[in-house]
């Protein structure tokens, strides 16, 4: 319980009444729950969904409920996929690119980049039929955060300092494994095919673009994370909207 509430206060701004130890290698193990901490995540969608669909249109709903997300974790991942895109326009090499994501500002295309991820997760909630609406907003949270743990598990780190570094330090095969079960099973659970097929997308996504930042930069980041969890969420979302069964 205690490492799924260091996951829970990472993940999201809501506050604990408790004060918790947490050691440095705690932050790796607890990587174990990022899962069900995407799944108590989409838990508050969805009541948050109920309240709202009687009495809005569903576009302003869903519109709603994607602000409410990214209030919920403090915009955490949404910084990381700004500096990401940032870096990645610099075209500059690993030590310039690395400078740029650690800068505090966001430039242009960090902006237009924030713009579009968000404008594609609207879109792709919105698109997705009413009748596993539920099961999505349940899922797709939960998703992104397997990716991340997937991600991180026997990556390298391109910093020796910060959070991604001390993340990825210290997951191990027992979180990986954690993580991916729990995962499979509620998306099985909840959606047999689409949650099966959502959880193979978000795996090839996420050993794709790790595969990708460890050649350009030697290894991953923090923001580079948080990167993966929004690109894992919007596609998680076009895959529930797509039209197979």
């Amino acid at each position: 319980m205690r490492l799924f509430l260091i996951a829970f206060q990472f993940l999201t701004i809501i506050p604990l009444p408790l004060n918790l130890r947490c050691e440095k290698e705690d932050l790796g193990r607890s990587t174990a729950f990022f899962p069900v901490v995407g799944l108590a995540i989409g838990s508050l969608l969805y009541g948050a969904d109920r309240l709202l669909s009687p009495w809005l249109a569903r576009p302003l709903s869903d519109a709603l409920l994607i602000t409410l997300l990214a209030v919920i974790t403090g915009a955490l991942h949404l910084d990381g996929l700004a500096d990401v895109c940032d870096g990645l326009a610099a075209r500059g090499n690993r030590e310039r690119f690395l400078d740029i994501m650690k800068d505090s500002r966001v430039g242009a295309v960090g902006v237009v980049a924030l713009v579009l991820g968000l404008l594609l997760k609207w879109q792709a909630l919105a698109a997705v039929p009413a009748g596993i609406k539920w099961q999505a907003l349940l899922l797709f949270p939960l998703l992104a955060r397997c990716g991340q743990v997937l991600a991180m598990a026997g990556a390298s780190h391109a910093r020796n300092d910060g959070l991604g570094a001390t993340f990825i330090t210290g997951i191990g095969s027992l979180q990986l494994a954690t993580a991916l079960g729990t995962t499979l099973a509620i998306a099985f659970a909840l959606l047999p095919l689409k949650g099966l097929l959502a959880f193979i997308g978000i795996v090839a996504l996420s050993l794709a673009v790790r595969g990708y930042f460890t050649r350009r930069l030697g290894g991953l980041t923090g923001d580079v994370l948080g990167c993966i969890s929004e690109l894992s969420e919007i596609f998680a979302l076009l895959l529930f909207a797509c039209a197979f069964p």
